[in-house]
């Protein structure tokens, strides 16, 4: 299973639907794709069906840094509210 990253740009923020699965290696090409943006970022997860500890703590970090999750799995939800600790 790899991951698959779709955006879509709309008026007033920039959609990066991921599915699949999230691994630490794609965390870089993420955040190299979300600094060439001009307008605010939210990540769609309705279809990411995995994630690693690694990737997590990069969806946290993001959050923390304003980007929206909308859609976000509830075990990763959970997983990342452990992860603050």
């Amino acid at each position: 299973m790899t991951l698959k990253i779709e955006r879509t740009a709309k008026r007033q923020c920039t959609v990066f639907a991921l599915s699949g699965r999230l691994e630490a290696g794609q965390i870089t090409e993420l955040t190299e794709l979300f600094k060439g943006e001009d307008r605010s970022v939210v990540m769609d997860l309705r279809e990411l069906r995995l994630a690693d500890r690694d990737a997590v703590r990069f969806l946290a970090r993001c959050e923390g840094h304003g980007i929206k999750l909308e859609n976000c799995p509830a075990y990763i939800r959970e997983w990342m509210e452990k992860e603050k600790f």
